[in-house]
């Protein structure tokens, strides 16, 4: 590896962690030459951590501005809390949370295990099929539908334009489906004013602190994140655990001699393979310094969640290094605690237990039901989506084997 490594080039795509080995030793704090500007990146974990608790790096894009220039300008076209820094976000953090507890997604675990079920009954007997649109991709539409209240018969809409928004390389598509999203969600929102249930979207609008409520805009923001976070997130973690444990037979047979270890192995599956590839951008309201390297003020910084997760800080299970297992390597017994999957601090994933409960279910059905599933051609021949924001396979072709 040479200091000429171009990032999102050729082989990356497919697998990007000997560049981001590379990085991490010789050039961890990067200014990367992008389509839309220059970007500087962090690749040690201890940074992307550090950074992604640091205040000085905003959600507030005018701090790219000449502060002269940032007045009358917008901070974000709509008011996403993913997009926001405090006190705006520390309102809506504690107004989501009241209806986005752990216990409320436990309550889906018996829905996402009928899901699951369903989806496999619908499985050929045996022969090939691609796993991630006919099972990876499915149940996620199914379980965030479900969480949110909207119809079955619109779940196809909704997948098809999250899928735009995150994978069109073409930014009048991503805009068209990120509009007609919008306006499919402020419509449902309406709805379920006038006609509530006991789905999340119902929820969120009777959640109240001392008087305060989400507007509707609000609302809408926040069930399109949750849709396109939430549903991208948890199909590749269930694409990317499958291949992991198709590729590595010797953790698969562990995994099916001690199932108790399903969190565990799905906590490493988030690690090793993270299904968000690096984190949405911040912007430095001043100058900030990691590793040594000063990033400017104005500058746009990006957090590489899949390098911090690979770092040197998980070289054993314990963390210590001890028994020379390297982060390189996936194993489900590991202690996985400081990954970076779900992010830190402020904005921590709010579905993080939800998409845990998904891939546990996922992956633990499929592997109890298609005990002889095997990886249908070669691993190398796999194509991964090229989004700089996600990692995740396009097809995974498998033979079903038999049924248990």
């Amino acid at each position: 590896m040479t200091a000429t490594v171009e990032l999102f080039e050729g082989a990356f795509w497919r697998d990007p962690y000997p560049a981001y080995a590379w990085l991490r030793s010789d050039d961890p704090v990067r200014r990367v030459q992008l389509p839309d500007g220059p970007v500087w990146m962090l690749f040690r974990h201890a940074d992307v951590r550090a950074a992604l608790a640091d205040t000085r790096l905003s959600k507030d894009w005018r701090f790219t501005l000449p502060p002269e220039a940032r007045e009358g300008q917008q901070a974000t076209p709509i008011p996403m809390i993913l997009l926001m820094d405090p006190p705006g976000h520390t309102r809506l953090r504690k107004l989501v949370s009241r209806a986005f507890t752990v216990r409320r997604m436990e309550e889906l675990r018996p829905r996402v295990v009928e899901f699951a079920n369903r989806l496999l009954d619908d499985l050929p007997t045996t022969g090939r099929v691609d796993l991630m649109s006919s099972y990876a991709f499915l149940l996620p539409v199914f379980v965030i539908c479900e969480l949110l209240g909207v119809p079955a018969e619109d779940r196809d809409d909704f997948a098809a334009w999250s899928n735009v928004m995150v994978d069109s390389p073409n930014q009048d598509e991503a805009t068209a489906a990120s509009m007609e999203l919008h306006a499919y969600l402020s419509t449902l929102v309406e709805a379920k004013r006038t006609d509530p249930d006991d789905a999340l979207i119902s929820g969120l609008i009777e959640v109240a602190d001392e008087g305060d409520r989400l507007s509707t805009d609000e609302l809408v923001a926040m069930a399109m994140l949750l849709l396109v976070a939430g549903h991208e997130t948890t199909v590749n973690l269930i694409g990317n655990g499958v291949l992991a444990l198709l590729t590595h037979p010797e953790q698969r047979a562990l995994l099916q001699e001690r199932p108790e270890l399903l969190p565990s192995a799905v906590e490493e599956f988030l690690r090793w393979d993270s299904p968000v590839h690096s984190a949405p951008v911040r912007f430095a309201a001043e100058d900030v310094e990691y590793s040594g390297v000063t990033i400017p003020a104005g500058s746009v910084v990006s957090l590489s969640l899949a390098s911090a997760n690979r770092d040197t800080r998980f070289d054993a299970p314990d963390g210590s290094g001890a028994d020379g297992s390297g982060a390189d390597e996936l194993r489900i017994d590991r202690d996985t605690s400081g990954h970076t999957a779900f992010g830190h601090g402020l904005h921590h994933c709010l579905g993080a237990q939800l998409a845990r409960i998904e891939g546990q279910e996922a992956i633990g059905l499929l592997l109890a039901r298609r005990p002889d599933l095997a990886l249908a051609g070669d691993a190398d021949e796999l194509v991964y989506r090229r989004s700089s924001l996600i990692r995740g396979l396009r097809e995974l072709p498998v033979e079903l084997g038999t049924q248990a």
